[in-house]
């Protein structure tokens, strides 16, 4: 009889998900309140059910005898998925600290303060507050609800009349009702990110990236459209920030699960921000399972049915310097409109150096106006990889040349694409 699991969440990269777990013979059932949700096209079994719906999701779960339920990549689902997991008495990465520390913005302050880990200074402000600019930061701001993900709700604020009205504004789109507004890291900063596997209680540094962002959005969160691995400041990042960060993870006593956290870096000081733990969306599993062989999709989805994470050699494959290879996702942003014609994609599929493509529209889809300034206006997210930075470089390039994404009036809907990366700053020592 195959195992049953509950998935939590209906979008793109959740359905990539499912799809793991049917090839791994599960029965899998996905729950989102979005009858259309593309998580649900693959799946054994469907409920329109809201994510929040504890009390309907473990009535389900009871009533189909489940072995299993995960969240797919939606932070805020993390804290119902821990809830739903006690209830029923199954495997659950997460504890009341780590949801304290991940999935809001304000909680993951108090912990950066308390372990000495630099983040990015603000201050908070809710609906009874007096809505003025900060004291110690000066315009532009960033204002972003405090427990949201994606890019959804995020602003830029230039002058204090507009910082005024996109306050109150984005507190609609906080469940909390409390925004952050933080310094504005503009394009002087480089943005990377590092990603955690936790095994036993053991933390492992499993990938360094760092992110190329898009800010030809006006005042919309500005949105990667690119990224390389491994980043060109491990080795500063292993040696600064890594030691406070285990501290951190100690004091929440993580056991198990996957961690991804960015950083601003600039004048080599890393101020950190957002965390997620959860599957991403750029997904740096992928690449993780093309070059060092573990997929943590599998891990995550055996971990919730047998409560086992990883193989006995995990510690051995894992490299977050990548074997001494060079990976690359390539995200492909869209202007708002009607996709008319796309070309090239099952070239592009077929490139030697391209090993996955998630596709999040397809060929007379439109993309809203209001997707703009979020992960929502995402194409395709290509994940390549090469022996060297000059490989990855010429992927690039190849890529480009080849996908032509037209609207009806025949205008390129791609709003910047990825440029080759400095080859200086990733030639790295082979160890």
């Amino acid at each position: 009889m195959n195992k049953k699991l509950i998935i939590l969440g209906g979008n793109p990269e959740t359905a990539v998900l499912v799809d793991i777990a049917n090839s791994m013979g599960v029965y899998t059932i996905v729950i989102d309140p979005n009858p259309d949700a593309p998580a649900k096209k693959n799946a054994d079994e469907t409920f329109d059910i809201d994510g929040f719906d504890i009390d309907g999701i473990v009535a389900v779960a009871k009533e189909k005898n489940v072995d299993g339920v995960l969240v797919g990549v939606a932070d805020i689902l993390v804290k119902p998925y821990r809830e739903i997991c006690e209830r029923l008495g199954l495997p659950c990465y997460a504890n009341e600290k780590t949801i304290e520390a991940f999935c809001s913005k304000d909680g993951y302050k108090r912990y950066c303060k308390e372990y000495h880990v630099q983040d990015i200074p603000g201050i908070y402000l809710n609906n009874d507050s007096e809505v003025k600019t900060p004291d110690n930061i000066s315009l532009p701001l960033m204002v972003k609800p405090v427990d949201s993900g994606g890019g959804v709700g995020m602003k830029i604020c230039r002058d204090e009349e507009d910082y005024k009205s996109t306050v109150k504004n984005v507190l609609k789109y906080s469940k909390k009702g409390v925004v952050l507004v933080e310094k504005y890291m503009d394009s002087n900063c480089d943005d990377m990110a590092v990603y955690y596997t936790f095994k036993d209680g053991v933390p492992y540094l499993s990938a360094t990236y760092d992110r190329y962002l898009t800010r030809l959005q006006g005042n919309s969160s500005p949105i990667a459209i690119g990224t390389v691995y491994p980043s060109k400041y491990s080795d500063v990042f292993v040696k600064d920030v890594h030691p406070k960060l285990s501290e951190m993870f100690k004091g929440l006593d993580i056991k198990t699960g996957v961690l991804n956290v960015q950083f601003f870096v600039e004048d080599n000081v890393f101020y950190s921000y957002d965390p997620g733990f959860r599957l991403q969306g750029e997904a740096p599993h992928i690449h993780l399972a093309h070059i060092n062989g573990f997929d943590h999709r599998k891990m995550l989805i055996n971990f919730a049915l047998t409560g086992v994470f990883g193989e006995d050699d995990f510690s051995e494959r894992n490299d977050y310097m990548m074997k001494g290879q060079a990976a690359c996702s390539i995200w492909v942003l869209l202007k708002s409109g009607k996709i008319e014609s796309v070309e090239g994609l099952e070239e592009m599929k077929a490139h030697k150096n391209v090993h996955f493509v998630v596709e999040r529209f397809k060929q007379g889809d439109t993309v809203d106006e209001a997707f703009l300034g979020t992960e929502r206006q995402v194409l395709y997210r290509i994940y390549t990889a090469g022996d060297s930075i000059f490989e990855i470089n010429q992927t690039i390039e190849d890529i480009k040349n080849m996908l032509k994404v037209k609207d009806p009036n025949g205008e390129d809907m791609v709003i910047e694409w990825l440029k080759p990366w400095n080859t200086d700053d990733y030639i790295f020592d082979k160890k």
